[in-house]
This record gives C-alpha cells, sequence and structure tokens, in this order.
C-alpha cells in the first residue's frame, strides 16, 4: 500500500450550483447552462483513477464532518449560522458567486473535515503525504463572506488545526490556481507562523487582490508572498517561479508542514485562466514540493484540491500530481502533453514580473527570520 492517502467521498458530487451562464445567474434573461463549478471535473478525475486501478494504490481516508468549533477559527458565527439557515431551506449564495443548493453546509463541513482528516493521518505517522479530492474548494471563502464558488476556507481550517499540535509550529501554504487565494491569505495576514505563497494569473480573481506589495501586516509582515503571473505563462514561468522563489522561501521559513491549495485551473484548456500549464508541469511542481517536504518536514505535505474548470483535462493534471506524490504509476498517457511548445518557456516579460516577486519578498523574509 502506498504512503500517500486519498480522501473522496460521493457526497462531493451533490454540492449543486445550479445552473448559470457559465458563472452568471441568468435570471431569465439567457439560455440557463451548466455552472463551470460543477461536479464533472473532479468526478471525472475519480473515474480515470478508478479505470486504471489507480485508486487502490493509495491509502482510502475517510473524511468527517468538521465541528462548528474547527470552522469559526476561521469564520464568524454569524456566518456559519447563515449558512446554515439557507442551506436547511433553498440554498442560496454565500456571499460573491458562491451559489449552493439545500444541504451544501453539511456538505462543506465534510469537505473541510474530509482535509483534516488527511493531515491527521500525515501527522500521526499512518501516511507520509496526501490527495484530498474535496468539493465545494475554499481557497477564496473570507472569515464572513464565501467568493469565487467557496464556503468555508478548507486550508486555512486545517492549518489552524494542525497548528493545535505540539509538534507543528510553522506551516507553509502553497497555492497554484489561478486566481489569487485570497482567503487563505486573510486568515493568516498578520500571523508569522503560517506562509502563504501565491501563484496566480495577475489581475484575474478576485479583483484588486494578490499584488506583491501585499505582503502581510504586523507581526506577519514578509510571511506572504504573492507572484502574480502575466496571462499566457506557460511551464517555464512556473518552473521559474518556483526555483526563484518558492522553494528557497520554503527553505527559508522552514516549515513543519506544507499544504497545497491545489488549483487546476491554470492549464491551457481551462474556461476561466489565460495560462498554458500541462499535466507534466503540475507533476513538476509537485515533485518538487516533495523534495521539500522531505527535506524539511519529514515528507508532510498535504494537497486539497481547489479549483479547475475543464472536464475534459483535470483528470490528467491531477493524476499527475498523484503520481508524483505517491511515486506510484497510474497507466495514464496524457494525450494533450504533445501540445508543449516553445511558448511553454519563460518569456522576457513573465521573466521580468517573476524577478520583480523575488526582489520584493525573498529579502524582506530573509530579514524576519534572521
Amino acid at each position: 500500500m502506498s504512503s500517500t492517502g486519498f480522501v473522496w467521498h460521493e457526497k462531493y458530487m451533490w454540492h449543486d450550483t445550479g445552473n448559470a451562464l457559465g458563472v452568471l445567474p441568468v435570471s431569465g434573461d439567457f439560455q440557463p447552462w451548466i455552472h463551470f463549478e460543477n461536479p464533472d471535473t473532479k468526478r471525472r478525475l475519480k473515474n480515470l483513477m478508478d479505470a486504471y486501478g489507480f485508486t487502490d494504490k493509495l491509502k482510502t481516508i475517510e473524511p468527517f464532518s468538521a465541528s462548528v468549533e474547527q470552522i469559526c477559527r476561521v469564520h464568524t458565527p454569524e456566518y456559519v449560522e447563515h449558512i446554515k439557515q439557507l442551506s436547511a431551506d433553498k440554498g442560496g449564495n454565500a456571499g460573491e458567486s458562491a451559489p449552493f443548493g439545500p444541504g451544501s453546509y453539511e456538505i462543506a463541513l465534510l469537505a473541510t473535515g474530509g482535509v483534516i482528516a488527511a493531515g491527521n493521518a500525515i501527522l500521526n505517522g499512518d501516511i507520509r503525504n496526501a490527495y484530498a479530492l474535496v468539493r465545494p474548494c475554499g481557497h477564496h471563502a473570507e472569515a464572513n463572506q464565501g467568493r469565487g464558488f467557496c464556503i468555508f476556507s478548507n486550508v486555512a481550517i486545517a492549518t489552524k488545526e494542525f497548528l493545535l499540535r505540539d509538534n507543528i509550529n510553522k506551516i507553509a501554504v502553497v497555492d497554484w490556481d489561478v486566481h489569487h487565494g485570497n482567503g487563505t491569505e486573510s486568515a493568516f495576514y498578520d500571523e508569522p507562523s503560517v506562509l502563504t505563497i501565491s501563484l496566480h494569473e495577475d489581475s484575474l480573481y478576485p479583483y484588486n487582490t494578490g499584488a506583491i506589495s501585499d505582503q502581510g501586516e504586523g507581526d506577519g509582515e514578509g510571511f506572504n508572498i504573492n507572484i502574480p503571473l502575466p496571462p499566457g505563462c506557460g511551464g517555464g514561468a512556473y518552473k521559474e517561479a518556483f526555483a526563484s522563489i518558492v522553494i528557497p522561501a520554503l527553505n527559508l521559513f522552514k516549515p513543519d508542514m506544507i499544504l497545497v491549495a491545489n488549483g487546476l485551473d491554470a492549464s491551457t484548456w481551462d474556461p476561466l485562466g489565460h495560462m498554458m500549464l500541462l499535466s507534466n508541469h503540475y507533476r513538476h511542481m509537485a515533485a518538487e514540493l516533495v523534495k521539500a517536504a522531505n527535506a524539511l518536514c519529514d515528507g508532510r505535505l498535504l494537497v486539497c484540491h481547489e479549483g479547475g474548470y475543464s472536464a475534459g483535462y483535470v483528470p490528467f493534471c491531477g493524476i499527475a500530481i498523484m503520481e508524483a506524490l505517491s511515486g506510484e504509476k497510474s497507466g495514464v498517457m496524457d494525450p494533450f502533453a504533445r501540445y508543449e511548445n516553445h511558448w511553454h518557456e519563460v518569456q522576457e516579460n513573465q521573466q521580468t514580473a517573476i524577478d520583480a516577486a523575488k526582489e520584493a519578498s525573498m529579502v524582506l523574509l530573509n530579514n524576519k527570520l534572521q
């Protein structure tokens, strides 16, 4: 049995975002269509794993429902109660572009609990690392509102939970979702025990967040790193950002555990982003974090599924990450891999953006840790 854990529950697929015009409510003005955040991407990933016998190579971790106490370490009690009441009625919107139907409150608790369960299994020594294929996603959710399809901030809540352990004093969160990880950032903006790193498409979503100059405040100054990348970045830009900022920052910070907000919407086929990543690029980033975790924190690495809206391509990216985590081969060959070309190399404007983020963040972080 692999030393990599895997979290999944059928109820995650029952979270209902309703009909939409992509992401916009139709309101009778346009022909209804499926919401971009729907079960297909995650279900097709799980189906691909099952079809190739890969699921059985991982250790199953059973999720549980997070408690209200755990949720309220990040969210206000009023917000949690609001979601509960809407869910018990007809559903509603958690805030900004975060629609949900009846029963989603309980599913969201199960999603957060799944991430916590995976982390507990790692910290108890049952597994070395884990992939939590949960839904709804969480990295945009803020203390008093949901945003961007997110209800509860799964990674942030789990991070708060793990920091209660005597042997866990510092945690790093790496977010490679194409959209800025504003929710996780806001949960730890003044907190020096959590290093948050977000690689995202510049000025995409949420609007006016994710700037290089947003580096934390108070005791947390220097421990929030934003790497806003120009649209059109491929594997070369992400590899360079990892080599010059992400891995050096982790080496400076020396976390006791690493969590990943794993959005797969920076892929070249995603309808909600403008980046050009292929599955092997996600494999590379995951492999780099495996090496960093092995060197810094006894391999403790937890990957939490976030965005990703190409039902045809998300499964290949997700399974590539799980192969990197587990060292197991799935037998899946990405039929789109041949589309890599010279545009996936780092371009001059991309290098300029990465250098600016490096100059702003690394000197400050190094000074804070001296």
